[in-house]
């Protein structure tokens, strides 16, 4: 598949649930509303749809949430996307708050899973408690440990906050490197209605990277694993640090993926509010052949680049949905 701007488009999120154990400040209200079970894709549909996808070229596809691992059953979707590894699938992963990784992190190895993302803004257990709202921090900590044990590479995210955890990204560039994981580092990007002001919350990453330099040495690198992060290594610590930065240097020239929400829609980039919707046509009995040109036509509409951009006086999203639903 290769979408207007010849890009080809090899790597597909999916979202299988906008629930969350937790309720992150910068992710999500703490008074949500979910979607009722019947607008949700069954995850047969899912790995239905998926399969078109691998039959067109897409050779990665990380899972998603809200927290991935909170969707009962999931683990049937992992097996059955497990078994098309090598079959056109090249990786299959995940993106997770940790919270349920003491349980299914063999499970993640059994089927096929090799990295994992969890996110983890702080190592301050108050911090973390706030940040979350929910969320305990040795609970995360121990599903890090355990993913580690299973065999699993882990890398973790972490969003850098103006005034909540820009003083400790040294802290968490150091306990990544004594434990062995590359860290990740991503701005908050302007998506969904939350409490708190977006551009309250916005720490530049530029800023972020020359105020590491003065303790790390840190030299750019040509590693990637196929999403918008930049990486640099760590010379003191033998690991790298990545940024993701929407905001101060966007990354679509080399966009190679959509998302898929756990409704079935398609948004072929994370900053527009273009769509194509999925679950009517494979409720409606869609052959193969209709599925995969239903595909085609949508990534023939994948715009150049996303339209980001924080009001700074009302704080308004320009995107309305939250992460949660679009798939994070």
């Amino acid at each position: 598949m290769i979408d207007p701007f010849g890009r080809p488009v090899t790597y597909l999120r999916v979202s299988v649930t906008d629930r969350c154990d937790l309720r992150c400040v910068y992710c999500m209200a703490e008074d949500m509303t979910f979607l009722p079970k019947p607008d949700l894709l069954t995850l047969e549909e899912m790995e239905r749809l998926c399969g078109a996808f691998i039959r067109l070229g897409t050779d990665k596809i990380r899972i998603t949430g809200g927290e991935p691992l909170v969707r009962r059953g999931v683990m049937t979707l992992f097996q059955g996307l497990g078994a098309r590894l090598g079959q056109g699938l090249r990786e299959l992963t995940l993106t997770t708050n940790g919270s349920q990784l003491t349980r299914f992190a063999h499970d993640l190895a059994q089927a096929g899973v090799r990295r994992v993302n969890v996110s983890l803004d702080t190592l301050d257990p108050a911090k973390f408690a706030e940040i979350t709202r929910w969320g305990r921090l040795d609970k995360t900590l121990d599903g890090i440990f355990a993913a580690q044990d299973a065999g699993l590479a882990v890398k973790i995210n972490a969003v850098a906050m103006k005034h909540v955890n820009e003083g400790e990204i040294d802290q968490l560039v150091a306990w990544c490197g004594e434990h062995g994981f590359d860290l990740c580092l991503i701005e908050t990007m302007p998506m969904g209605e939350i409490e708190a002001q977006r551009a309250d919350q916005y720490l530049p990453l530029s800023m972020v990277r020359a105020r590491l330099r003065k303790s790390w040495t840190l030299t750019q690198t040509d590693y990637a694993t196929g999403g918008p992060a930049r990486y640099y290594d760590v010379a003191e610590t033998g690991q790298r640090v990545g940024f993701i930065t929407p905001m101060t240097h966007n990354f679509c020239e080399s966009c190679n993926r959509v998302r898929l929400t756990c409704t079935g829609t398609l948004y072929m980039c994370l900053g527009q509010n273009d769509a194509a919707e999925f679950r009517a046509i494979l409720r409606d009995g869609a052959s193969e052949e209709e599925l995969e040109a239903a595909i085609r036509e949508a990534i023939s509409r994948k715009p150049k680049g996303h339209d980001f951009i924080i009001d700074r006086t009302s704080g308004a999203p320009v995107v309305p949905r939250h992460m949660s639903v679009t798939g994070g």
